[in-house]
């Protein structure tokens, strides 16, 4: 479910500041589970996954885990990440996070994308646009070094590398089914026909 707000300036005659209140209003609202991004001015709010895209995002988790060569590496789901370039919040819940241990220690509920390594997104129908644009233009611009694109409508994957600006500067695909090279620090071949 969609609310469309304005990403800058007057909510019902506020600033900024009313966006995040009315933000952080709906985050507190929605049911255990759900989470709220703020996306191209409108709030998204989503329902759990199912359980297709769970499996997705812990099958490629449990694949990092098994080759990485850095043992700090860790697996994150449901951490916020502040992003500002993807909305007026920045506050964005990526399906998967991989950073060093102990990134995420602090009390904050959304935090400074610095630590990571590689960001992925699981499409669903409501979430394509969101991951296929803002979200892709949002971790390049934060720096954050690949992010992993699982594009269940197009039924492929898509690996962004190397950010530079508002872009990655490096992509491969494969299809669903194949195997994709995941850059450095992981390095190694994604099977992606484990989804």
């Amino acid at each position: 479910m969609t609310t469309a707000v304005p990403e800058r300036g007057v909510v019902a005659g506020g600033t900024d500041s009313a966006v995040e209140h009315l933000f952080e209003t709906l985050s507190r609202a929605c049911p255990e589970g759900w989470r709220v991004e703020l996306i191209g001015g409108r709030i998204h709010r989503a329902p759990p996954a199912p359980g297709w895209h769970a499996e997705t995002v812990s099958e490629v988790g449990g694949q990092i885990l098994d080759r990485r060569r850095n043992s700090t590496l860790r697996t994150y789901t449901g951490i916020g990440l502040y992003v500002p370039d993807v909305s007026a919040t920045g506050k964005v819940v990526p399906d998967l996070v991989i950073a060093p241990k102990g990134s995420f220690s602090d009390r904050a509920e959304y935090h400074d994308p610095a630590a990571v390594m590689l960001v992925a997104e699981v499409t669903s129908r409501s979430t394509a646009v969101q991951d296929r644009g803002p979200k892709l233009r949002g971790y390049a611009r934060a720096g954050i070094p690949c992010y992993l694109l699982i594009d269940r409508e197009a039924g492929e994957v898509v690996v962004y590398s190397e950010p530079s600006g508002a872009s990655f500067t490096r992509s491969s695909e494969a299809a669903l089914s194949k195997t994709v090279a995941l850059p450095e620090p992981l390095r190694f071949e994604l099977d992606t026909g484990e989804f």
